[in-house]
């Protein structure tokens, strides 16, 4: 009995000390929170629109053409596709079968009869020559087509606009045509078809360009339409604004102090490329919103602040 309560005192003292030596150890100590290196930025006013993009594609919609006068030949073309012509320059050369087959003849005959049998063809106005359908020696009749010249004025856009989206284009009647090499030129609404795709329920809508510059038709440009604009929104930059997977719930990191950052529920409206509209909470001007360094910390966590 007495071994046993030895045994037991033993016991006890070992479990005591142990106890002792781990309330007393110095080295054991809590493991500090990580400090985030972030930047921070305030909440500004600004005007802010929301766009949607669609492509459109360059036409000319006049067409005149360059037609025979007179039955004969083609004794001299002067017209080449792509040439740049103005109103009444001087075309095409035709010369009657007759003529072509007696020469000179009459006119040796009688000097005064002043027989030719040539006509002159020339342009009825200002544009740029698409197609040349005859050469020299060709054959023609009266009325036959022998050029096209697209009217350089008659330049515009054609938009197919989704149906759904058509009444955005009542706020859009100024509106910017972006082209491919990166000019910008200014354009209005001018009109718009009677009946809509029936594959692609898409609306064409004619927009006219004012531009001092020869554009090629079937080029695809961008037209930016605005669907929403608020010329007084709270904004932030968009990698200040965080959201979960399903973009149900968005957030922001707001700093309470200078080393403690906690989170805040906000509302979004529109966005740009650049920014975001928070809608709900009204910040103040001097807020210090995290712009990064934001990502994936938690609530009241512990950062600091770098220039």
């Amino acid at each position: 009995m007495q071994k046993y309560l030895k045994l037991t005192f033993a016991a006890m003292a070992v479990i005591s000390c142990l106890w002792a030596c781990n309330s007393t150890d110095p080295t054991v100590t809590d493991t500090p929170s990580p400090v985030i290196p972030v930047q921070v930025t305030s909440p500004k006013d600004s005007a802010l629109s929301e766009y949607v993009e669609l492509s459109a594609v360059s036409a000319y919609l006049e067409k005149s053409f360059v037609k025979a006068n007179i039955n004969g030949y083609v004794q001299r073309t002067i017209a080449k596709t792509g040439q740049q012509v103005g109103s009444g320059q001087l075309l095409f050369t035709l010369i009657t079968k007759e003529a072509r087959s007696i020469g000179n003849t009459v006119n040796k005959l009688d000097p005064g009869f002043k027989f030719s049998g040539v006509s002159n063809i020339r342009s009825g106005q200002a544009g740029t020559i698409v197609k040349v359908d005859h050469q020299n020696g060709d054959y023609v009749q009266d009325g036959e087509a022998l050029a096209t010249i697209s009217n350089r004025n008659s330049l515009v856009f054609l938009l197919d606009l989704p149906y759904e989206l058509n009444q955005i284009i009542a706020k859009n009647k100024s509106l910017d045509v972006l082209l491919p090499d990166g000019t910008k030129l200014a354009g209005s609404v001018s009109g718009t078809m009677p009946s809509v795709d029936s594959l692609a329920q898409t609306q064409r809508y004619i927009v006219k360009v004012y531009s001092g510059k020869d554009i090629p038709e079937g080029l695809i440009a961008k037209v930016r339409l605005t669907k929403l604009s608020h010329p007084q929104a709270q904004v932030l930059p968009k990698s200040a604004v965080l959201s979960n997977e399903t973009e149900d719930e968005f957030w922001v990191m707001k700093m309470i102090n200078d080393s403690t950052a906690v989170k805040v529920n906000v509302k979004k409206g529109i966005e740009s490329s650049s920014l975001m509209e928070v809608l709900d909470p009204r910040f103040a001007k001097t807020d210090r919103i995290i712009k990064t360094g934001n990502y994936g910390i938690a609530d009241t966590a512990k950062v600091k602040i770098q220039k």
